[in-house]
């Protein structure tokens, strides 16, 4: 008999790394939470126009746009060429 050799994948983890939402997702997050719930305040009141309003911005406009939020990327601005002239004592 001969042995056959079954072959196995090393089946890897996937890696987690940070959640990606960050303090300015969850600001906006809890922003449409807090616009939803006085959406639904002003439903229960009897409004007809601003709690549909309301509740159409914070489901449809805010939540989206927290989720969707990326991290803000800091622009990286050229030193000015006086500063670069003084640090190497160049004259133009």
């Amino acid at each position: 008999m001969a042995k056959e050799k079954q072959k196995t994948k090393a089946v890897k983890p996937k890696e987690k790394g940070p959640l990606p939402f960050t303090r300015r997702n969850w600001t906006w997050m809890g922003i449409g939470i807090l616009v939803i719930i006085i959406g639904f305040v002003a439903l229960s009141m009897g409004s007809t126009t601003l709690a549909p309003i309301l509740l159409v911005l914070g489901y449809c406009v805010i939540i989206p746009i927290s989720i969707l939020l990326g991290e803000k990327k800091k622009e990286e601005k050229p030193p000015k060429t006086e500063e670069l002239e003084r640090k190497e004592g160049l004259k133009v």
